[in-house]
């Protein structure tokens, strides 16, 4: 049966470590019919580095913390300032492949950035979404038995010489910028909102049926079995 609800979750601020552990605990606990859920927050300052992440793309953390994660990709900085939406979709249920997930939220980004005056696009060679070759949004996915979690990251108005400590997602010397660098209103409420619209309309998710503001009750036990297959946005 085709569940046809969304969950949105909205925080004002969640550590990234419990935040993790959840969605994994979500993803490999939810049934056939659990409603998809998205959850919009901003982490503490922290970079993360994906399972298969070199460490040498780190190149001064100093006192931010570093979490080796289990999405696939380099290295990237969450913190405060900056928009993050965790997309745990069942693509299967939605009739959609790894690809065509990536490119439903590198485009609603894009579509959201039009309507403040900013013209973004991807790349087909480095995930994320860019403005004039500098990155303003970074994605990262990870797939488990046909469900997805993690998700992406735009930066809003944040202290941007964190990302000066790391090559991000990888490159070296890569540019970063922001909705505030580029003089766009870069709001908090009003940014999210926009892209979770933008979201819906992307992947064609269904109306958001209730929004919580709390991580999901663990499950009394966690299946004895896991099928993983991973992708990289």
């Amino acid at each position: 049966m085709t569940n046809m609800s969304l969950i949105v979750r909205q925080f004002d601020t969640i550590d990234y470590a419990p935040c993790w552990q959840a969605m994994k605990t979500f993803t490999d606990t939810r049934g056939p019919d659990t409603p998809d859920e998205l959850w919009v927050l901003e982490h503490p300052p922290v970079f993360t580095l994906g399972q298969a992440g070199k460490p040498e793309h780190v190149l001064n953390p100093g006192d931010i913390p570093l979490v080796q994660t289990d999405r696939c990709g380099q290295v990237t900085y969450h913190g405060p300032g900056q928009t993050v939406i965790y997309l745990l979709i069942d693509i299967a249920r939605l009739g959609i492949g790894a690809r065509a997930l990536v490119t439903g939220i590198e485009q609603a980004i894009v579509d959201m950035l039009a309507t403040r005056g900013i013209t973004a696009a991807s790349k087909p060679d480095a995930p994320g979404v860019y403005v004039d070759g500098a990155k303003i949004a970074s994605l990262g996915l990870r797939i488990r038995h046909g469900r997805s979690y993690h998700g992406l990251s735009l930066n809003r108005d944040m202290d941007m010489a964190a990302f000066r400590r790391i090559n991000p997602c990888g490159y070296i010397g890569q540019p970063m910028t922001s909705l505030a660098l580029l003089n766009a209103e870069s709001h908090r409420a009003g940014t999210e909102a926009a892209l979770l619209d933008a979201l819906r309309a992307r992947l064609a998710l269904p109306p958001e049926s209730r929004r919580l503001s709390a991580l999901p009750a663990p499950p009394a036990t966690l299946p004895s079995e896991q099928h993983t297959l991973e992708e990289h946005s």
